[in-house]
């Protein structure tokens, strides 16, 4: 059967204010007036049931989660500790595997925007089907819209049939004109939208990922605990994809955005004519192209351009939009007394 992993760990540093280590990005609701996390659990709505479906997250969210979800407690994986996307996925695809040994696993992250549900459930129905009938691993590359530097790419390679290609080559954030000559190579965002089945996946991890694969005995003896002591910390990406013979890309056709940093509201929430994106009370006096939030204070931005301007949990934040992406270095210059939110 199919089971759906979802990844709900991080505290989301590159929206503070407003996001914390209690509530963090994908509890917040960045791209409607539901939370990240809840509109993810609601694209599986009718595709795979909430019982195969395990989120894995840190403790202090995990009640938040349970709650916002409707999630039996059962199904809410509460890592040990952190240690990147390796071993959260292959801990949950090996508890999917303990409770149906013949399980199909789709994997996807909390803090996605999807503009069109139909074309995100043929496509992840696509990749599950690629899987199981060419036992590989699969990642979803979404067709760019765009030469963004902030995305992974895809090369493909030889085709398998008429929609699965194998893949050539993993390019990591190129900058403006390398991203331009892979779009024109045909090359595919990376989205981090996955799909193979369980036995295949931890095949590939004991041969490719000795971060990983000598600890698999852990849990397979239950040793949930002992498996994160002994792992070391490593993405999925560069842990097993870019180095497996096994990996294949399906294509996939519909608006994507990983809601990273402020920048993305841009993309996901409405602008009006000044191209000014406002949550909140907050009014724009003379202003374009600017990203206001408040949590409840009003919030006047007045006569500026391409800026972010953030009222929440006692912390005022005002910057350039074009230093959004780099907001977790600014957090570490500021005094813990200022970047340290209230709890």
């Amino acid at each position: 059967m199919d089971w759906a992993v979802i990844l709900a760990g991080g505290s989301g540093t590159r929206f503070w204010p407003l996001s914390s280590p209690t509530r963090p990005k994908h509890l917040l609701p960045l791209a409607g007036p539901k939370s990240l996390a809840e509109e993810t659990f609601d694209r599986l709505t009718g595709f795979i049931p909430p019982s195969r479906t395990l989120v894995v997250t840190g403790p202090s969210i995990a009640p938040l989660l349970i709650s916002r979800l409707g999630l039996d407690p059962a199904n809410v994986l509460i890592e040990p500790r952190p240690a990147s996307t390796g071993p959260a996925l292959v801990w949950a695809t090996s508890e999917a595997a303990r409770r149906d040994p013949s399980a199909s696993v789709l994997a996807l992250h909390s803090d996605w925007s999807v503009g069109d549900q139909d074309a995100f459930v043929a496509t992840a129905n696509a990749a599950l089907f690629a899987a199981r009938n060419h036992d590989r691993l699969i990642t979803v590359g979404i067709v760019p819209s765009r030469p963004d530097t902030g995305y992974g790419y895809i090369v493909p390679g030889p085709p398998l049939d008429d929609t699965v290609r194998t893949v050539k080559r993993f390019a990591e954030k190129p900058d403006a004109k390398t991203a331009l000559d892979l779009m024109a190579e045909g090359a595919l965002w990376n989205s981090g939208l996955f799909a193979w089945t369980a036995s295949r996946l931890l095949a590939e991890v004991e041969e490719h990922t000795p971060e990983i694969g000598p600890h698999l005995i852990r849990l397979a003896e239950g040793d949930v605990a002992g498996f994160f002591a002994g792992v070391g910390a490593v993405s999925i990406d560069i842990g097993l994809l870019e180095r497996s013979d096994r990996v294949a890309v399906v294509p996939g056709h519909f608006d994507w955005d990983d809601v990273g940093t402020w920048e993305a509201l841009t993309r996901v929430r409405p602008r009006d004519a000044q191209g000014n994106v406002a949550v909140g009370p907050v009014v724009f006096l003379d202003s374009t192209d600017c990203i206001a939030w408040s949590d409840g204070t009003p919030l006047v931005v007045g006569d500026l351009r391409d800026v972010v301007a953030v009222a929440a949990n006692g912390r005022v934040l005002v910057i350039r939009r074009a230093q959004a992406a780099d907001l977790k270095r600014i957090l570490d210059a500021l005094p813990a007394d200022v970047r340290n939110l209230p709890t």
